[in-house]
């Protein structure tokens, strides 16, 4: 069957089923794969290392910033006007680069104050598929969501998603966090692209997402039917995130991952509560991150006179991150939400004591193995916070839990198991 767009006619692919037990030719998308912020780059990889270690080959469709993936897993890379590199923030492209209607449309999207990229990729990698159907079993998208998936599905590669989150949180705790109406719009005119992310979630078969409350969610926000989920919980990279030994642990240090300018992440409330809390105790707090200049937080820290207790690193090396934990009394994950919570199962794979909020997943990530509280409530923070202070048994429980509940739950050798059991499914069901 042909897929028709604008009276131009594209041949479907044809198709051979893989046996149950063959390995398959897997083609896994992200529209960015920053290596270092955010959680796209971090799947990508460990997603693409487990699926590799079970047998199967991965290529990996990424545009910039690209991932960084082991030798053995190919990396195609789909180039972009990459408006959003931090060592050249929204250059001005050449005529030459605007002679691609692609990359004219991606650069009139900017300008116009829209997040172009997850439309324009999805036109990118709509051309590569177009061009190396036959080399794949499967295509999973994470998380872009773009029209060029109906395309890629079209001509006859069976197609499935992962989402992570609903976005729409995620505009809806930015235009709440705005107090001026014209900055209100300016955050909606950026997340204008989530109407497409709905309507192409919409049209596909299978969605992979990590937890159930974000099944719930998204079903919800995004009206998909709930039976079209299926729910795969992220890996724990424990080669990065373990306990080290020979590290003498403070008793009154604070520990937090978190972009701290993201108001979704809560961090103004943890600052509020060590704030209130070094009344009483001589507390500090380390913040894995650095805010922004003149951003929210740094007016905060700044109103609170908090500078002299609280450390904000900057990017820290992946080697660097177990050393901290070691180091921290506790670590808190603040957030008003997480699709996941990977700072909660990091800590805890840490064998460090965890406060987390309730916020979406995160109480199927802590389980029980750490101190839940409500999200957005500095108070609550503030007396769990004191709570493991006074009590060094209770932590050294807490820690072992969470520790223990990571080595069941959480390998990312898990989560490319249940991962493949999709990819067979939506197979089976696209021959």
């Amino acid at each position: 069957m042909a897929w028709s767009n604008q009276g131009r006619k594209y041949p479907t692919a044809p198709r051979t089923s893989p046996g149950p037990e063959s390995p398959l030719r897997i083609c896994l998308f992200t529209y960015r794969g920053n290596p270092t912020c955010g959680g796209q780059g971090v799947y990508t990889k460990r997603l693409s290392r487990a699926l590799a270690d079970l047998g199967h080959k991965v290529d990996v469709v990424s545009g910039p910033p690209y991932p960084v993936l082991d030798d053995d897993i190919t990396l195609h890379k789909l180039p972009s006007l990459d408006l959003y590199n931090p060592d050249d923030l929204f250059r001005v492209p050449s005529i030459r680069e605007l002679t691609s209607p692609v990359n004219l449309i991606e650069w009139l999207g900017v300008c116009s104050g829209g997040f172009p990229e997850p439309f324009t990729s999805g036109i990118r990698i709509w051309n590569f598929m177009k061009r190396n159907a036959h080399r794949y079993d499967v295509f999973h998208d994470n998380q872009c969501l773009a029209y060029g998936l109906l395309g890629i599905q079209a001509i006859g590669i069976p197609t499935i998603a992962t989402i992570h989150h609903p976005i729409t949180v995620d505009r809806d705790v930015e235009v709440r966090s705005e107090k001026l109406w014209w900055r209100k719009l300016k955050v909606r005119r950026w997340y204008s692209f989530i109407g497409m992310q709905k309507r192409v979630s919409r049209r596909l078969s299978h969605i992979i997402t990590v937890s159930e409350a974000s099944k719930d969610d998204i079903s919800r926000q995004f009206a998909i039917p709930p039976y079209r989920f299926r729910v795969v919980a992220n890996g724990i990279n424990t080669d990065i995130f373990h306990p080290v030994t020979g590290i003498r642990r403070e008793k009154n240090q604070i520990m937090v991952t978190n972009s701290a300018d993201t108001p979704l992440k809560g961090l103004r409330y943890l600052i509020e509560a060590v704030a209130s809390l070094r009344k009483k105790r001589n507390v500090t707090l380390t913040v894995i991150g650095s805010p922004k200049k003149d951003g929210a937080i740094e007016r905060l820290v700044n109103d609170l006179n908090a500078r002299e207790f609280i450390t904000f690193t900057g990017r820290i090396s992946d080697d660097d991150f177990a050393r901290y934990y070691a180091r921290t009394t506790m670590a808190v994950v603040p957030s008003l939400y997480e699709g996941f919570g990977l700072p909660a199962g990091e800590a805890m794979a840490c064998r460090v004591p965890v406060i987390s909020t309730t916020g979406g997943a995160l109480p199927e990530v802590v389980g029980d193995a750490g101190v839940l509280v409500p999200p957005g409530d500095a108070g609550a923070l503030e007396k769990a916070i004191i709570d493991l202070l006074d009590n060094p048994d209770k932590r050294e429980a807490l820690a072992h839990a969470g520790y223990e509940r990571v080595k069941r739950h959480f390998t990312w050798s898990n989560t490319a198991r249940s991962v493949v059991d999709v990819y067979r499914e939506a197979i089976g069901a696209h021959c």
